[in-house]
């Protein structure tokens, strides 16, 4: 059964058949052919999967990323801080790090990330010289950081497929989202001192005091939001509406820079990806369904457990499962399919639930870096204007610094936990 459904969703992907169709139909020939379930158990699981409450903080958080990349939020953001670190050696690169990680803390999308800030950054570096392949590719990378530091997307469909607690996991990623921060920036400065780059003596950019001042209200976005979640004031999905409303006041009534006819550009774009999501959850609820009622969770979780002798080889085979899967699948399909499917094989080997999600984040965030289907990558190339070829060479190092954090995060929970435990302390 379990092969059936596999290979028909397998094959309907390679036939370029959009992913929440590859898995319904998987679904529906699962459930036509290996159960004796009615046809109109598809529409309600479809309905069930996603009648959750966290599910709601999708769509929002994606309208307020979105309004903040055309309201001027973005661009506030990048000014100040190239004004900190502009004229530094490697002073754009860092702060091409740095911009994503704190848009990152409102928008909860790498793609977002992606197109708000690399459409200043990438310009903005290959003026100072850099390759414009290193540009973009440091820009898809540091843009994956929009799914690990929260809120995130992803967090909220783990945490759903895995009933995991969403503001646990929010609050988890920031570990790992500061280690991979880190270590972007400490490569970059090496970078740039091992080929001696130094910043051209024409640049210019604005004085410190006066973009502080123009990105205050900007700043304060994150702080209020996530301030207001772990200070127990709302809820993660009561804060996207939060996001939402605030990102409209600074960006229709004080910045001014988005009319209203361009917010309902935004709020269509918006809707769109909102739709595509809620529409791959749906199906991956069905899929989900089918096998569970099969039993074949249960049995994967004991064919692991029997074959793996111990939780050190079970997570390594585990990252090189979802380092392929990621190169291929979109994220949140693979999130909502296999979390159901591992995170009960994770903690029977003494694994955290939140601990083995930032494992599954972290991983599947680098399928938006890696071909073939690499959705950060197409955003960068089309952003900056270069083809992938260029930006390859330059990507795979951006990959090996993640793959090297990735074993981190998995083999140190503390990485994960330890702010966790430090919120969670009386």
């Amino acid at each position: 059964m379990l092969a059936v459904m596999t290979l028909t969703m397998t094959v309907l992907m390679i036939l370029a058949v959009p992913v929440a169709v590859a898995i319904g139909l998987a679904g529906i020939i699962g459930t036509i052919g290996f159960s004796n379930l009615p046809l109109i158990v598809v529409p309600q699981q479809a309905y069930i999967a996603l009648d959750k409450f966290p599910l709601a903080a999708i769509p929002f958080f994606i309208l307020a990323g979105n309004i903040m990349g055309a309201g001027g939020i973005s661009s506030r953001l990048v000014d100040f801080v190239i004004s900190l670190l502009g004229n530094a050696r490697a002073g754009l690169p860092i702060s091409c790090v740095l911009v994503c990680m704190v848009f990152a803390a409102v928008s909860g999308s790498s793609v977002a990330t992606t197109y708000a800030i690399g459409a200043i950054l990438i310009p903005a570096m290959v003026s100072q010289n850099y390759p414009v392949g290193f540009a973009a590719s440091l820009q898809a990378t540091s843009a994956e950081l929009g799914v690990i530091i929260p809120p995130s997307i992803p967090m909220i469909l783990y945490g759903v497929a895995a009933s995991a607690p969403v503001g646990d996991l929010f609050i988890a990623g920031f570990g790992p989202g500061i280690l991979i921060a880190a270590a972007l920036t400490l490569y970059v400065w090496i970078w740039c001192r091992l080929k001696n780059h130094a910043v051209p003596s024409g640049f210019e950019h604005k004085p410190i005091l006066v973009s502080a001042r123009r990105a205050t209200l900007a700043l304060l976005m994150p702080v209020i939001i996530l301030g207001g979640i772990y200070g127990g004031v709302f809820t993660p999905t009561e804060a996207s509406v939060v996001a939402v409303f605030y990102a409209l006041l600074v960006s229709v009534f004080i910045y001014r820079e988005l009319s209203f006819s361009g917010l309902l550009t935004v709020i269509k774009r918006s809707t769109m990806a909102s739709a595509i999501i809620m529409f791959i959850i749906s199906m991956a609820g069905l899929f989900s369904f089918v096998l569970t009622r099969a039993g074949i969770p249960a049995m994967i979780g004991d064919w692991v457990v029997e074959t793996f002798t111990s939780g050190i080889t079970f997570l390594l085979a585990v990252n090189a499962f979802l380092f392929v899967i990621g190169m291929f699948v979109e994220t949140s399909a693979s999130i909502v399919v296999l979390a159901p499917i591992l995170a009960p094989v994770a903690i029977r080997y003494g694994i955290d639930p939140v601990h083995f999600g930032m494992i599954m984040i972290v991983n599947l965030a680098m399928g938006m870096i890696t071909p073939p289907f690499g959705v950060n990558l197409f955003a960068a190339s089309a952003v900056g204007n270069v083809s992938l070829e260029k930006m390859i060479p330059h990507l795979l190092p951006f990959v090996g610094v993640i793959v090297l954090c990735l074993g981190l995060v998995t083999y140190v929970p503390e990485i994960s936990l330890a702010f966790l435990r430090l919120f969670a302390a009386p």
